[in-house]
This record gives structure tokens, C-alpha cells and sequence, in this order.
């Protein structure tokens, strides 16, 4: 029969596969925050070629476009090989519908950009379009985070998610105050939604700070130049504070800013890919020194005879309970053979107690994302409102209620049989 220890052994190779398929899910997401950036940029060039009527950025969106489909083609083959040899994900079915769910917007992207090449879409939707495929894209990325197995990996990919998030935002912001640039006027209800995207990107980079780290939350501190950060809050006052006509001229200084910040965001993001590539790679290579260590005393344990000795009771005390279980099937051998191979059991069992207790509050954060969504849902179904509207309502009522948003989402979920439309969710 075999012994504890060769369940040890089988239990790291688990985790070995499971980190490679993190290894490749982290690659993915790094080509997906490339064509996120991408389409970001189009969007926003799309956006003040049809507030312009097609007088500026007509040349530029043309070249984006081109870099787009590029980055598209390669976010394609990182699907099918995530497909391919990610089978056995744990979260394979949300994940797989999220990238489901994508690939139709990327099919339904040619048609978007020729209604936007012949003018023939208002710039709010066309916006609204591109948001939609980046928030799905995100998705992709949230699934990919909440999938992970182990707490630092899981860490940096819930950062790298908010950031990538907050980043989100601050494309909406161009988009919103590149409009009312261009449109010379900035009315109440817009300069309400300029200041709602400026908020939700201050929590994202707050959550961004919590879980990257100091060394990485530096490294996005040192990125904002303080005279571009002057510059850009210099055009938010303009635009969001003054009832007053705006200089249609500023719309080219204003996507200017918040390009070069937005640029700025995307060299962070290649800094948390890098360092989540570095991450998974000594999490493998650190797995497999384990299972080599544990495969050499092994084949010591076949080879020893001799009666068991009173370790395992010794430390029955302070073992958990797996690992008590797992020694009960080890063989009787020498007394420092056995010794060693309890020390391991229980060396494993408390790394993956203390993992799976890390992974519960990393993943708190993401499970604030799920409420917020299904309150989204909730609302869309009930009041039949539209996904911006929903959320705008959250975020409103929490302004006004000074409260999380979570909070919010929470109460509202809590009163799904109170809302019009009856029945729970």
C-alpha cells in the first residue's frame, strides 16, 4: 500500500500543475492589458473624431486601428491555447464564458468601427460599445484572479485587475471630458459623471496600493509626473467646474493629458506582469525542489525497516488534523526517517492552511465586485435599466448615502423582494 508521504508527494505535483496553469493564465492576461490599452486609445480617438464631425484624429484612429487587430489576432491564440491545455481549471466554466462572452464583441467589432469610419453612430454609443468589450476583456482578467490558487499569485492578479480597472476609468474620463471639449459645454449631469469616474478611479488605485505591495505601489507613485498631474487637474476644473462655454481647442490639450497618463498606467501594468511572471516561475520552480526532496526520502523510506517510534504521538498535539491523518498511513521505519516525515506532513499541512486563510481575504475584494455586479443585474432586470444606468445608481445612492458601494449593493440585494418586478434573485 502506499504511504503517506506518497500522497504527500502526489498532493505537490497537484499544485505544480495548478501553478502552471496559473503561469499561463498570468501570460494571457499580460496580451489581454496590451489590447485593452489598444482599444482604449481608439476609443478615445474614435470619440473626438465624431464629436469633431470627422475633422480631427481621423488619420490617428486609422493607424490604432491597424495596431488593434494586431494585438487582437494575438489575444486570439492566447485563448485557444488557454483552451487548449486549461481543461482542468478550477474555474474553468466562468472563465471559459467570459472569454466566450468576448470573442463575440471582437466579431462584432468590424461593424462598430465601420458605422464610426461613416459617422452614422452618436459618440455616447460608440463609447458605450468600446466599454463594453473593455469590461468584458476585464472580465477575463477578474476570472483569472479569482481563479487563483495561491494567495501571492492570487494577491498580484487582484492588483493588477483594480489597476487595470481604475485604468478603465480614467479611458471614460478622457472620453467624457474629450466630448465636452469638443463640444465647447459641459452640462450638470455630465460634470456629475466626470466627477463619479474620477472617484471610482481613486478607489480602484486604493485597492490597487493594498494588494501590490510596497515596491509596486511605489513604482505607480513615481509614474505621476507632477506636472502632468497639475496639467490635468488643471482641464478636470475647467470642464467639470464652470458653467461657462469651453474652448473647443482644449479637447486636443486634453486627450494629450490623459493619454500620457493613461500611457503611463499601461508601463505599471507591464511592471505587474513582469513581476507576476517572476512570481509563477519561482512558485514552479520552488514546487518541483520540494517534490524532488520529497521523492529522495522516499525512496529512503522503502529502503528502512525497524519499528515506529512514539513521534507521531509526540506531536499529535500540535498537528492538524490532515496531517495527523496522512502520518496514520505512513510505514513503520527508522526513528529519524519517521521524524523527518512527519515534519514534512505537517510542514505541508499548515502551508496549505495558511494558504487557503490568505486566499479567503485576498479574495474578499473580489467577492465585492461579484455583489456590485449582481446588485447591477438585479437592477437592470427589475427597473429595466441599462448596465451604465444600474451602476450609476449604486454609485449615486452611495455618494449621497456617504456609504461603500459594496455596502450599497449589499442592501439593495437584501431587498430583492421589495423591487418592482417581485421574486428573488
Amino acid at each position: 500500500m502506499k504511504s503517506g508521504l506518497s500522497f504527500l508527494i502526489a498532493a505537490r505535483r497537484c499544485e505544480i500543475d495548478e501553478l502552471d496553469h496559473l503561469a499561463r493564465t498570468s501570460g494571457l492576461v499580460g496580451i489581454v492589458g496590451r489590447l485593452v490599452h489598444a482599444l482604449q486609445r481608439e476609443r478615445g480617438l474614435s470619440n473626438v473624431m465624431l464629436t469633431s464631425q470627422g475633422r480631427r484624429f481621423a488619420h490617428q484612429r486609422n493607424a490604432q486601428m491597424a495596431e488593434c487587430l494586431q494585438l487582437e489576432h494575438e489575444v486570439r491564440l492566447g485563448f485557444d491555447q488557454l483552451e487548449t491545455k486549461g481543461r482542468r481549471l478550477a474555474n474553468g466554466t466562468r472563465l471559459f464564458s467570459s472569454i466566450a462572452w468576448v470573442l463575440a464583441g471582437l466579431d462584432a467589432l468590424p461593424a462598430l468601427r465601420q458605422r464610426i469610419t461613416q459617422l452614422d453612430i452618436d459618440a455616447a454609443e460608440a463609447v458605450a460599445a468600446f466599454g463594453k468589450l473593455v469590461a468584458g476583456l476585464l472580465g477575463v482578467v477578474f476570472e483569472a484572479a479569482d481563479g487563483a490558487t495561491d494567495p501571492a499569485i492570487s494577491r498580484l492578479l487582484t492588483a493588477l485587475f483594480n489597476f487595470m480597472q481604475g485604468k478603465e476609468y480614467a479611458g471614460q474620463e478622457r472620453a467624457c471630458g474629450g466630448a465636452a471639449f469638443a463640444e465647447g459645454r459641459c452640462d450638470p449631469q455630465r460634470q456629475r459623471a466626470w466627477a463619479q469616474l474620477i472617484a471610482a478611479q481613486e478607489r480602484c488605485f486604493q485597492v490597487y496600493d493594498d494588494f501590490a505591495g510596497p515596491a509596486l505601489a511605489e513604482i505607480w507613485r513615481r509614474s505621476q509626473s507632477p506636472t502632468e498631474v497639475a496639467e490635468l487637474e488643471r482641464l478636470r476644473r475647467i470642464g467639470c467646474s464652470t458653467a461657462e462655454p469651453l474652448d473647443a481647442e482644449l479637447s486636443a490639450a486634453w486627450f494629450d493629458c490623459c493619454s500620457l497618463r493613461i500611457d503611463a498606467m499601461r508601463a505599471v501594468e507591464e511592471d505587474i506582469g513582469a513581476a507576476l511572471r517572476e512570481l509563477c516561475a519561482a512558485r514552479v520552480a520552488a514546487a518541483k525542489a520540494d517534490v524532488k526532496r520529497q521523492e529522495a526520502l522516499s525512496g529512503q523510506v522503502s529502503q528502512a525497516a525497524g519499528p515506529t517510534d512514539m513521534a507521531f504521538f509526540e506531536q499529535q498535539a500540535n498537528a492538524p488534523t490532515e496531517a495527523q491523518a496522512l502520518a496514520a498511513a505512513t510505514p513503520r521505519f527508522g526513528h529519524q526517517l519517521e521524524r523527518s516525515v512527519l515534519d514534512m506532513l505537517q510542514e505541508q499541512t499548515q502551508r496549505v492552511q495558511a494558504m487557503s486563510d490568505e486566499l479567503d481575504a485576498v479574495r474578499s475584494a473580489l467577492n465585492e465586485r461579484k455583489l456590485v455586479e449582481r446588485a447591477k443585474g438585479l437592477l437592470m432586470a427589475r427597473r429595466r435599466l441599462s448596465e451604465a444606468e444600474a451602476h450609476k445608481m449604486l454609485r449615486q445612492t452611495a455618494m449621497n448615502q456617504n456609504r461603500r458601494l459594496v455596502d450599497v449593493a449589499e442592501s439593495v440585494l437584501a431587498m430583492a423582494d421589495f423591487l418592482p418586478g417581485g421574486g428573488a434573485s
